[in-house]
């Protein structure tokens, strides 16, 4: 008998303790105590589509990827990158100007007669990039004709090769490397010769930008 009854003590216990429990647990809980004060909620990420709309001046339909692979604004923005590190406004020890490394008697040939103008414009060095490789492009029309697909110097020609290192020493340079199959190989004050631009800039899509014997920037 005194047995049965502790036992129902111990039962009326355990569900006041049970009761008393769920209680506590579906309290409403006070929003107060979660707060976002003193936290930095302000993200942001640097938008580079000015500068890529600049980059892309006549091809109206470029979409923004943050792969550019072998597309023609990767081909430019890689080029870009090796001439300057992409700087608009840096100028070598040879006076090479701008992104792309242009020399004043380049600039002149594609319509640009004021240097200091030209390095303060972005809108301008881009342009100026997209004439350039169209009057090679023309100038290099039948050697590329002849050598995009061979071998010279265990590397395979491409168009992107040719026009890259044009872009370095001249389409005359090129044209003399191609037609002596590698053995008059210009090298620029720094060492870097058209081999080395050839194969380093092989295989992008240069298909984009129209031979253009008379071609110009302005």
């Amino acid at each position: 008998m005194v047995r049965n009854i502790a036992i129902y003590i111990t039962i009326a216990l355990t569900i006041c303790v049970l009761i008393n429990v769920a209680f506590q647990t579906t309290e409403t809980p006070s929003l107060g105590d979660y707060s976002t004060k003193g936290l930095n909620l302000s993200y942001t990420v640097e938008d580079n589509t000015d500068v890529l709309s600049l980059a892309t001046t006549e091809q109206e339909d470029y979409e923004f990827s943050p792969y550019l692979g072998k597309s023609f604004v990767g081909f430019k923005e890689a080029l870009a990158f090796k001439e300057s590190g992409g700087n608009y406004f840096s100028v070598n020890t040879f006076g090479y100007l701008g992104k792309y490394q242009f020399g004043a008697g380049t600039l002149k040939l594609i319509g640009i007669n004021n240097p200091n103008e030209f390095l303060k414009n972005p809108k301008l060095q881009e342009k100026a990039f997209i004439a350039n490789v169209a009057r090679n492009k023309w100038i290099l029309r039948r050697d590329i004709k002849n050598f995009v697909g061979r071998r010279i110097n265990g590397i395979i020609v491409t168009e992107s090769g040719i026009l890259a290192a044009a872009h370095l020493a001249g389409p005359g340079s090129v044209k003399k490397y191609l037609r002596s199959y590698g053995l008059d190989n210009f090298a620029d004050g720094y060492g870097t010769t058209v081999h080395y631009y050839m194969k380093r800039f092989s295989g992008y899509d240069t298909s984009f930008v129209k031979a253009n014997k008379k071609a110009k920037a302005i």
